[in-house]
């Protein structure tokens, strides 16, 4: 496990993000997922300063030491912020300086981009809300909605409330607390026939003889064919516990010595035996 934590953070990432496209208060619970990749070595972000609309973001970046680039609109109706964006990411990739790219948008234009970026060798993670078009999610190693980070900030926020001494709460904060799933984390996304059958195929394109998959080996597949995939979308914190919540999946949990670290192993239920 070690190896694994010092590997994620050797990779450097060099993190881009488009201001005109992603709101400020997301910032922390953004850069928070991004330690999880690798170790940001470049932050930056673009926009129009002289916009009234983009002030918001002044505490943000003090807070997370991320350069603001200064990008005038010259054209009315032009986004001259994607070229600025644009340009630097290519000057980065030829100075070979990091190992990955995190891309903060909700705009399709970066669709090139990052098929540019990946075809280079570099890992590219996206980052954007959920109007975010696919051609540009799919261009992306992986692809994190902002939505279900705020949620789990959120869902953060209210567990410590919770663990305070009882007080009371207005009607409102009470039916935001009970619109929360079982497992207390949110979801963007309801648990379906489409995921059902992805978790299902990804199972048969690694299993062995007998039916069973390594999970981490599924969760790996699964992300090929989906970039937007992600447990939390569906409010748990893990995959395993994603797949033991979907009745046609059995899970089996194998020792490796260690008895703090257990391989986890799932097959369909009608699996070969």
């Amino acid at each position: 496990m070690t190896t694994t934590n010092n590997a994620t953070n050797d990779v450097r990432l060099a993190v881009l993000i488009d201001a005109d496209n992603v709101p400020p208060h997301n910032v922390q619970s953004m850069m928070e997922e991004i330690a999880r990749y690798g170790t940001p070595t470049i932050k930056r972000i673009y926009g129009d300063w002289t916009r009234p609309s983009l002030t918001q973001w002044k505490s943000h970046l003090l807070d997370h030491a991320i350069s603001p680039i200064q990008q005038f609109s010259y054209t009315s109706g032009k986004n001259s912020t994607d070229s600025a964006l644009i340009i630097d990411a290519m000057d980065i990739l030829y100075a070979g300086t990091v190992d990955g790219f995190c891309l903060v948008s909700s705009d399709s234009d970066f669709t090139r981009l990052a098929t540019r970026l990946r075809e280079a060798g570099k890992i590219v993670y996206g980052m954007g809300e959920m109007k975010t078009p696919n051609p540009f999610i799919a261009a992306c190693d992986r692809f994190i909605f902002l939505e279900v980070l705020q949620r789990n900030q959120d869902d953060a926020t209210a567990e410590a409330k919770e663990s305070e001494p009882r007080k009371a709460v207005s009607p409102q904060e009470s039916s935001r607390y009970r619109q929360r799933s079982p497992k207390g984390k949110s979801a963007i996304n309801k648990i379906d026939r489409k995921l059902i059958n992805l978790i299902s195929s990804s199972i048969k394109d690694v299993e062995d003889d007998n039916g069973w998959a390594f999970l981490a080996e599924v969760g790996n597949m699964i992300n090929k064919k989906q970039p937007s995939f992600d447990s939390r979308n569906y409010g748990f914190d893990k995959l395993t516990n994603l797949v033991k919540s979907i009745d046609k999946f059995e899970v089996q949990m194998r020792d490796t010595g260690n008895p703090n670290v257990k391989l986890v192993y799932v097959r369909a239920k009608n699996g070969r035996r």
